[in-house]
């Protein structure tokens, strides 16, 4: 009997100690969740904090900042499916520093009639159709229109197409601006960077007569950042771009303003903060502009100063590999 009991006993024993590493592996996996959600949160939260080493890993880093709540729902079934308290408690960081961000992009826009609607496309200097994608753009009734990459080829198509709504337009270089309401002072704004020669000019800035009052328009399209196994996150041309266009707005006498361009950068890229710094983002829709087919980021950008943009989104694809993007602004309720 006590034989029996022993073996009883030892085969208790023999159980719990071959469960014992199971629940171990189980902790473990817990673990890693918890690390893995608290990596997420503190990325989101202090993005600003990866340094820029070689390859501009904090740049990239904030060109795709929203997509990084796709692992919220990941993080937590895998919570769930570990059955994991630690872990789905971590999960509740990174969801709440992804609402702190991006929340508010999802609240419904302001359907109250805007003092201006404002239009921003790079129409691509390969687009086969710029007729098509003319009309379409006057389709908008937009007051104001900025284009991008405007080849010499497409741009008397443009001009063509646009006149009968637009009577007043400006063009420097590849960028152009199109407005119901006349346009005065128009000039140039040389953002070109270093070691750029003088026929490159993507930059205008214009003042709108609009009856809401006088409105200064800028235009500008910066250079494209490049992402390579060589180089990874290449945007120092962009970056000088942004200094200069930054110091240019900073110069701009106090009152309203809007800035309508192709920035090749997202409001939360670091690089842009010389621009963005000095205006106001919108503050819903999340508009991702670029590419058309698959729009993963917002890189066409409108920004306001002593103005808002109450409401943002894309519109239909056009000939181009960016989408049109139209912006509600409102003068009413401005800092």
């Amino acid at each position: 009997m006590r034989a029996e009991r022993g073996s009883g006993g030892a085969g208790r024993v023999g159980e719990r100690g071959w469960l014992r590493p199971w629940r171990g592996r189980e902790r473990g996996r817990g673990r890693v969740l918890t690390g893995l959600a608290v990596l997420v949160g503190c990325l989101l939260v202090f993005h600003g904090a990866v340094p820029e080493v070689a390859g501009r890993p904090g740049s990239l880093l904030e060109a795709f900042l929203p997509w990084f709540g796709l692992a919220v729902p990941v993080l937590a079934a895998l919570a769930l499916l570990r059955r994991s308290a630690v872990a789905a408690c971590a999960v509740l960081l990174p969801a709440t520093a992804w609402l702190g961000l991006f929340g508010g992009f999802l609240l419904p826009g302001d359907d109250q009639t805007p003092d201006l609607l404002a239009v921003q496309h790079n129409v691509g200097d390969e687009n086969p159709d710029p007729v098509g994608t003319a009309r379409a753009l006057a389709g908008t009734r937009a007051d104001l229109l900025a284009l991008e990459e405007l080849t010499p080829a497409a741009a008397p198509a443009y001009a063509a197409v646009l006149a009968p709504q637009y009577p007043y337009h400006a063009v420097q270089g590849t960028v152009g601006l199109w407005s119901k309401h006349p346009l005065a002072q128009v000039m140039p704004v040389d953002i070109r960077p270093a070691g750029v020669g003088e026929g490159w000019n993507r930059g205008l800035r214009a003042t709108a007569r609009t009856p809401h009052g006088d409105v200064a328009v800028y235009v500008a399209h910066l250079p494209s950042v490049r992402l390579g196994p060589a180089h990874g996150f290449d945007s120092v041309r962009r970056d000088e771009s942004a200094r200069l266009l930054g110091a240019a707005i900073a110069a701009e006498p106090a009152g309203p303003l809007i800035l309508l361009g192709d920035l090749n950068g997202t409001v939360d890229d670091r690089g842009l903060a010389p621009v963005v710094s000095r205006l106001e983002r919108p503050s819903r829709d999340f508009a991702f502009s670029w590419p058309a087919s698959l729009p993963l980021a917002r890189i066409d950008q409108v920004l306001t100063r002593s103005a808002t943009v109450t409401r943002l989104r894309t519109l239909p694809a056009t000939g181009s590999d960016h989408l049109p993007v139209a912006a509600r602004i409102s003068r009413r309720g401005s800092p």
